[in-house]
């Protein structure tokens, strides 16, 4: 998942709403703009009025650097008996009303509808990350968004994939861009594991990419337009599979006004520092976890989460 930079001090909580049985994966195609959840919303990033600000690229850059740093990434809805529902204005209230993160398509989901709400061209594209051996996940295992700017670029944003780029890609250009998380390049696909090419030879609006972090492959993307309906298997099997690493542990994490980050797993939180350095230690009491969840994350619970039992 960076140029006006909000204060890293704890999110006022208030407490998530319980929904529906953990997989109850909807989609209901219902739009979002709702000017007080804007405002609310981008509150929460940290940015009062005058309110909306113009859709540039530096517009971009702030939003996406300040949501990282804002919003966690987690994945306790999964565990929690909490519904996963993919229609805009729930994910959007999840953020501003529930005080909550979310895993890729909640997050991506809701800046996206931010996004458009502020004038912002947004494109939902879907893709599969690269696992062990170069092995490519399910068909929509990720969503992240093409953005077009007022002022003519078109870039790759990214808000829900944990450690990623600080600030979002410039898309068309297969050059190396040197970010605080890494150097990415957006390449051209080659041949998926059944040996087909995607628009061969085609032009970089018409072929799969592939994202590469430090030389490495990270997700590849189908350059289609998506709506949010599409990914329902996607998150459905993510929040129920005992394959998904999502059902089998807890995870909380989130970017620090340092360009550090800081990660709740299970009882064990772990602080990485923009040098690098790591300092993790086990949290033994309960009141200790819900500290962290409520101070470093702004989340308020009732009690520890613990890992659902799925299959």
């Amino acid at each position: 998942m960076n140029p006006a930079q909000s204060k890293d001090e704890p999110l006022r909580p208030s407490v998530p709403r319980d929904t529906a049985r953990p997989s109850d994966v909807r989609h209901q195609d219902v739009r979002f703009p709702d000017a007080r959840l804007v405002a609310a919303y981008l509150h929460r990033l940290g940015l009062e009025p005058p309110l909306p600000p113009p859709p540039t690229a530096g517009v971009l850059r702030d939003l996406h650097l300040r949501h990282l740093r804002s919003v966690p990434f987690e994945n306790l809805s999964v565990h929690r008996g909490e519904g996963i529902v993919l229609e805009e204005r729930r994910l959007v209230e999840k953020v501003v009303e529930a005080r909550r993160g979310g895993f890729c398509y909640e997050l991506n989901g809701a800046f996206g509808a931010l996004l458009t709400a502020l004038g912002f061209e947004v494109t939902l594209l879907a893709a599969r990350v690269y696992g062990e051996e170069g092995r490519l996940g399910i068909p929509y295992d990720h969503l992240a968004l093409l953005v077009r700017t007022v002022d003519g670029g078109q870039w790759l944003a990214d808000v829900g994939f944990g450690a990623h780029s600080h600030h979002p890609l410039r898309w068309g250009q297969d050059d190396e861009q040197t970010d605080p998380g890494g150097t990415f390049r957006i390449v051209g696909a080659g041949p998926d594991p059944a040996g087909a090419q995607a628009a061969a030879g085609g032009t970089v609006q018409a072929r799969d990419m592939d994202v590469v972090r430090d030389g490495a492959r990270v997700y590849r993307l189908e350059v289609r337009p998506r709506v949010l309906g599409d990914f329902a298997a996607g998150a459905w099997w993510h929040s129920t599979s005992p394959e998904s690493h999502f059902t089998r542990s807890l995870i909380c994490s989130r970017l620090t006004e340092d360009g550090g980050r800081i990660t709740l797993s299970g009882r064990r939180f772990k602080t990485t520092s923009a040098d690098g350095t790591i300092g993790e230690h086990e949290l033994e009491a309960d009141d200790e976890v819900l500290e962290v969840y409520r101070e470093r994350f702004g989340i308020e619970l009732e009690r520890v989460p613990a890992v659902r039992a799925h299959g």
